[in-house]
Protein backbone atom coordinates (compact mmCIF):
# COMPACT_ATOMS: atom_id res chain seq x y z
CA UNK A 1 0.00 0.00 0.00
CA UNK A 2 1.30 3.84 -0.36
CA UNK A 3 -0.09 6.40 1.26
CA UNK A 4 0.93 9.98 -0.03
CA UNK A 5 1.67 12.58 2.58
CA UNK A 6 1.99 9.41 5.65
CA UNK A 7 4.60 10.83 7.49
CA UNK A 8 2.26 14.03 9.23
CA UNK A 9 -1.12 14.57 10.85
CA UNK A 10 -3.47 11.73 9.56
CA UNK A 11 -1.10 10.04 7.10
CA UNK A 12 1.11 9.16 10.25
CA UNK A 13 -1.95 7.47 12.16
CA UNK A 14 -3.26 5.85 8.22
CA UNK A 15 0.52 4.18 7.65
CA UNK A 16 0.22 3.14 11.76
CA UNK A 17 -3.33 1.19 11.62
CA UNK A 18 -2.68 -0.40 7.92
CA UNK A 19 1.05 -1.53 9.18
CA UNK A 20 -0.59 -2.95 12.49
CA UNK A 21 -3.07 -4.99 10.37
CA UNK A 22 0.19 -6.12 8.37
CA UNK A 23 0.36 -4.47 5.33
CA UNK A 24 3.35 -3.55 3.46
CA UNK A 25 3.38 0.96 3.46
CA UNK A 26 5.46 2.85 1.43
CA UNK A 27 5.71 6.30 2.80
CA UNK A 28 5.87 9.18 0.15
CA UNK A 29 7.11 12.25 1.29
CA UNK A 30 7.96 15.38 0.22
CA UNK A 31 10.65 15.16 3.07
CA UNK A 32 12.03 11.62 2.88
CA UNK A 33 14.41 12.27 5.52
CA UNK A 34 11.73 13.62 8.30
CA UNK A 35 9.53 11.01 6.87
CA UNK A 36 11.96 7.96 7.58
CA UNK A 37 12.19 9.18 11.32
CA UNK A 38 8.26 8.84 11.24
CA UNK A 39 9.52 5.38 9.53
CA UNK A 40 11.44 4.41 12.07
CA UNK A 41 9.18 4.65 15.03
CA UNK A 42 6.03 2.90 12.82
CA UNK A 43 8.27 0.08 12.91
CA UNK A 44 8.69 0.17 16.09
CA UNK A 45 5.11 0.45 17.48
CA UNK A 46 3.66 -2.10 15.10
CA UNK A 47 6.35 -4.57 14.91
CA UNK A 48 6.29 -4.21 10.66
CA UNK A 49 9.49 -3.83 9.13
CA UNK A 50 7.92 -3.44 6.09
CA UNK A 51 7.64 0.66 5.94
CA UNK A 52 9.66 2.27 3.83
CA UNK A 53 9.17 6.13 2.86
CA UNK A 54 10.08 7.41 -1.13
CA UNK A 55 10.53 10.62 -2.14
CA UNK A 56 7.24 12.51 -3.96
CA UNK A 57 6.10 16.53 -4.00
CA UNK A 58 2.88 15.52 -5.43
CA UNK A 59 2.62 18.90 -6.48
CA UNK A 60 5.27 18.74 -8.86
CA UNK A 61 4.55 16.63 -11.93
CA UNK A 62 7.55 15.62 -12.48
CA UNK A 63 8.24 13.96 -8.95
CA UNK A 64 4.93 11.93 -9.84
CA UNK A 65 6.31 10.60 -12.83
CA UNK A 66 9.56 9.59 -11.26
CA UNK A 67 7.95 7.91 -8.33
CA UNK A 68 5.65 5.91 -10.53
CA UNK A 69 8.80 5.35 -13.09
CA UNK A 70 10.69 3.41 -9.83
CA UNK A 71 7.37 1.72 -8.76
CA UNK A 72 7.25 -2.35 -9.90
CA UNK A 73 5.21 -4.14 -7.46
CA UNK A 74 1.23 -4.91 -7.09
CA UNK A 75 -0.21 -2.50 -5.75
CA UNK A 76 -3.32 -3.01 -3.33
CA UNK A 77 -4.23 0.05 -2.10
CA UNK A 78 -2.96 4.11 -3.05
CA UNK A 79 -4.48 6.56 -0.07
CA UNK A 80 -4.34 9.82 -1.79
CA UNK A 81 -3.72 11.56 1.51
CA UNK A 82 -1.30 14.60 0.53
CA UNK A 83 -2.74 18.15 0.81
CA UNK A 84 -2.60 21.87 1.19
CA UNK A 85 -5.29 23.85 3.02
CA UNK A 86 -6.51 27.43 2.18
CA UNK A 87 -2.97 28.64 1.12
CA UNK A 88 -3.76 33.20 1.72
CA UNK A 89 -1.76 34.15 -1.27
CA UNK A 90 -1.97 32.23 -4.91
CA UNK A 91 1.00 30.35 -5.36
CA UNK A 92 1.73 28.12 -8.50
CA UNK A 93 3.29 25.00 -8.73
CA UNK A 94 6.57 23.88 -10.39
CA UNK A 95 4.42 23.30 -14.08
CA UNK A 96 2.56 27.05 -13.33
CA UNK A 97 -0.80 25.52 -11.58
CA UNK A 98 -2.63 26.71 -9.12
CA UNK A 99 -1.15 25.08 -5.84
CA UNK A 100 -4.36 23.72 -4.77
CA UNK A 101 -5.54 21.80 -7.39
CA UNK A 102 -1.99 21.17 -8.16
CA UNK A 103 -1.16 19.51 -5.02
CA UNK A 104 -4.66 18.10 -3.69
CA UNK A 105 -6.12 16.60 -6.65
CA UNK A 106 -3.73 16.94 -10.38
CA UNK A 107 -0.60 15.13 -8.89
CA UNK A 108 -3.01 12.51 -7.29
CA UNK A 109 -4.66 12.03 -10.78
CA UNK A 110 -1.17 11.78 -12.53
CA UNK A 111 -0.42 9.75 -9.94
CA UNK A 112 -3.22 7.33 -9.78
CA UNK A 113 -3.01 7.17 -13.66
CA UNK A 114 0.77 6.22 -13.77
CA UNK A 115 0.18 3.32 -11.19
CA UNK A 116 -2.95 2.00 -12.95
CA UNK A 117 -1.01 -1.00 -13.97
CA UNK A 118 -0.02 -2.04 -10.82
CA UNK A 119 -3.31 -1.33 -9.49
CA UNK A 120 -4.83 -3.61 -11.85
CA UNK A 121 -1.99 -6.70 -10.96
CA UNK A 122 -3.55 -6.62 -7.64
CA UNK A 123 -7.09 -8.16 -8.67
CA UNK A 124 -9.16 -6.07 -5.97
CA UNK A 125 -7.16 -2.63 -5.39
CA UNK A 126 -8.85 -0.05 -3.70
CA UNK A 127 -7.70 3.76 -4.53
CA UNK A 128 -8.90 6.60 -1.65
CA UNK A 129 -9.03 10.06 -2.18
CA UNK A 130 -9.07 12.26 1.27
CA UNK A 131 -11.96 14.93 0.44
CA UNK A 132 -12.99 17.38 2.79
CA UNK A 133 -16.26 19.31 3.75
CA UNK A 134 -14.68 22.07 1.99
CA UNK A 135 -15.93 20.44 -1.36
CA UNK A 136 -19.22 22.00 -0.09
CA UNK A 137 -18.04 25.37 -1.09
CA UNK A 138 -17.23 25.21 -4.63
CA UNK A 139 -17.55 23.12 -7.67
CA UNK A 140 -14.70 22.77 -10.46
CA UNK A 141 -14.61 25.97 -12.27
CA UNK A 142 -13.99 24.52 -15.67
CA UNK A 143 -13.21 27.58 -17.52
CA UNK A 144 -10.51 28.65 -14.94
CA UNK A 145 -9.24 26.22 -12.75
CA UNK A 146 -6.34 28.28 -11.71
CA UNK A 147 -7.64 31.30 -11.60
CA UNK A 148 -5.87 33.54 -14.24
CA UNK A 149 -9.11 35.49 -14.02
CA UNK A 150 -11.22 34.79 -10.91
CA UNK A 151 -10.25 36.36 -8.39
CA UNK A 152 -8.37 34.09 -5.67
CA UNK A 153 -10.18 32.99 -2.97
CA UNK A 154 -8.38 30.62 0.10
CA UNK A 155 -11.44 28.50 0.34
CA UNK A 156 -12.47 28.82 -3.16
CA UNK A 157 -9.65 27.29 -4.40
CA UNK A 158 -9.68 24.64 -1.64
CA UNK A 159 -13.15 23.61 -2.10
CA UNK A 160 -12.45 22.95 -6.05
CA UNK A 161 -9.28 20.66 -5.15
CA UNK A 162 -11.79 18.95 -2.70
CA UNK A 163 -14.81 18.68 -5.32
CA UNK A 164 -12.25 17.31 -7.81
CA UNK A 165 -10.72 14.71 -5.47
CA UNK A 166 -14.48 13.11 -4.98
CA UNK A 167 -14.40 13.22 -8.95
CA UNK A 168 -11.44 11.39 -9.18
CA UNK A 169 -13.05 8.10 -7.19
CA UNK A 170 -16.48 8.50 -9.67
CA UNK A 171 -14.12 8.81 -12.44
CA UNK A 172 -12.27 5.46 -11.58
CA UNK A 173 -15.47 3.78 -10.67
CA UNK A 174 -16.53 4.37 -14.51
CA UNK A 175 -13.49 3.49 -16.30
CA UNK A 176 -11.61 0.77 -14.20
CA UNK A 177 -14.16 -1.53 -12.45
CA UNK A 178 -13.67 -3.67 -15.30
CA UNK A 179 -9.75 -4.00 -13.86
CA UNK A 180 -10.82 -4.85 -10.34
CA UNK A 181 -10.49 -1.57 -8.77
CA UNK A 182 -12.54 0.41 -6.30
CA UNK A 183 -11.99 3.80 -5.30
CA UNK A 184 -13.91 6.27 -2.76
CA UNK A 185 -13.50 9.43 -1.37
CA UNK A 186 -13.41 10.58 2.16
CA UNK A 187 -13.86 13.53 4.59
CA UNK A 188 -11.73 12.74 7.81
CA UNK A 189 -13.10 15.51 9.85
CA UNK A 190 -11.76 18.29 11.91
CA UNK A 191 -8.71 17.06 13.46
CA UNK A 192 -5.67 19.69 14.58
CA UNK A 193 -2.85 19.32 12.32
CA UNK A 194 -0.40 21.19 10.43
CA UNK A 195 -3.09 21.66 7.35
CA UNK A 196 -4.21 24.56 9.14
CA UNK A 197 -1.31 26.93 9.70
CA UNK A 198 -2.95 29.13 6.94
CA UNK A 199 -6.09 29.52 9.04
CA UNK A 200 -4.70 30.62 12.67
CA UNK A 201 -5.33 26.87 13.60
CA UNK A 202 -8.62 24.67 13.61
CA UNK A 203 -12.03 26.85 14.51
CA UNK A 204 -14.60 23.73 14.29
CA UNK A 205 -15.82 23.96 17.75
CA UNK A 206 -14.40 21.38 20.11
CA UNK A 207 -17.30 18.84 20.50
CA UNK A 208 -17.17 18.49 16.70
CA UNK A 209 -12.94 17.84 16.88
CA UNK A 210 -11.12 14.77 16.48
CA UNK A 211 -8.38 13.05 17.37
CA UNK A 212 -6.27 12.48 14.13
CA UNK A 213 -6.48 8.62 15.25
CA UNK A 214 -10.59 9.67 14.48
CA UNK A 215 -9.76 11.27 11.55
CA UNK A 216 -7.50 8.52 9.60
CA UNK A 217 -9.89 5.42 10.98
CA UNK A 218 -12.25 6.43 7.49
CA UNK A 219 -8.95 6.17 5.23
CA UNK A 220 -8.63 2.73 6.95
CA UNK A 221 -11.57 1.50 6.30
CA UNK A 222 -12.06 2.33 2.25
CA UNK A 223 -8.69 1.42 2.16
CA UNK A 224 -8.94 -2.54 4.01
CA UNK A 225 -12.00 -3.32 5.19
CA UNK A 226 -13.75 -6.54 3.82
CA UNK A 227 -17.22 -4.50 4.31
CA UNK A 228 -15.95 -2.30 1.57
CA UNK A 229 -15.70 -5.34 -1.03
CA UNK A 230 -17.07 -4.08 -4.50
CA UNK A 231 -18.11 -0.57 -2.81
CA UNK A 232 -16.85 2.23 -5.40
CA UNK A 233 -17.51 5.71 -6.72
CA UNK A 234 -18.99 7.12 -3.19
CA UNK A 235 -18.24 9.68 -0.49
CA UNK A 236 -17.96 8.91 3.06
CA UNK A 237 -17.95 10.35 6.60
CA UNK A 238 -17.44 8.92 10.04
CA UNK A 239 -17.03 6.04 8.29
CA UNK A 240 -20.63 5.77 7.00
CA UNK A 241 -21.60 6.73 3.10
CA UNK A 242 -22.50 10.51 3.48
CA UNK A 243 -25.88 11.50 2.25
CA UNK A 244 -26.38 13.96 -0.57
CA UNK A 245 -27.35 17.89 -0.19
CA UNK A 246 -28.91 19.97 -2.04
CA UNK A 247 -27.21 23.12 -0.42
CA UNK A 248 -24.46 23.56 2.19
CA UNK A 249 -25.41 23.10 5.52
CA UNK A 250 -25.32 26.21 8.25
CA UNK A 251 -23.44 25.05 11.13
CA UNK A 252 -21.62 21.81 10.64
CA UNK A 253 -21.25 20.81 7.78
CA UNK A 254 -21.63 17.43 6.44
CA UNK A 255 -23.19 15.27 3.46
CA UNK A 256 -21.80 15.67 -0.13
CA UNK A 257 -23.22 17.76 -3.13
CA UNK A 258 -24.58 16.30 -6.38
CA UNK A 259 -21.91 17.83 -8.70
CA UNK A 260 -19.17 16.20 -6.74
CA UNK A 261 -20.53 12.53 -7.87
CA UNK A 262 -22.12 13.64 -11.49
CA UNK A 263 -20.59 11.31 -13.74
CA UNK A 264 -20.72 13.77 -16.45
CA UNK A 265 -18.70 15.66 -13.98
CA UNK A 266 -16.18 13.19 -13.67
CA UNK A 267 -15.60 12.57 -17.62
CA UNK A 268 -14.99 16.40 -17.59
CA UNK A 269 -12.50 16.65 -15.12
CA UNK A 270 -10.91 13.38 -16.80
CA UNK A 271 -10.36 14.50 -19.70
CA UNK A 272 -9.04 17.91 -18.52
CA UNK A 273 -6.87 16.46 -16.22
CA UNK A 274 -5.10 14.29 -18.85
CA UNK A 275 -5.11 17.09 -21.58
CA UNK A 276 -2.71 18.61 -18.49
CA UNK A 277 -0.66 16.12 -17.54
CA UNK A 278 -0.20 15.65 -20.67
CA UNK A 279 1.38 18.85 -21.83
CA UNK A 280 3.00 19.21 -18.69
CA UNK A 281 7.22 18.95 -18.62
Amino acid sequence: MIVTGGASGIGIETVRSLAAAGASVTIAARRPDAAEEVAQNLRTETGNKNIDVRPLDVSDLASVREFVRSWDKPLHALVNNAGVMALPDLQRSAQGYEMQFATNFLGHFALTLGLHRYLAKAEGARVVSVSSTGSLFAPVFWDDPHFHFIPYDPLLAYGQSKTACILLSVGIRDRWASDGIVSNALNPGAIATNLQRHTGGLRTPEAFRKTPEQGAATSVLLAASPLLGGVTGRYFDNCQEAPLVAHRPEGKFNGVAAYALDSANADRLWEMAIKIVGEAK
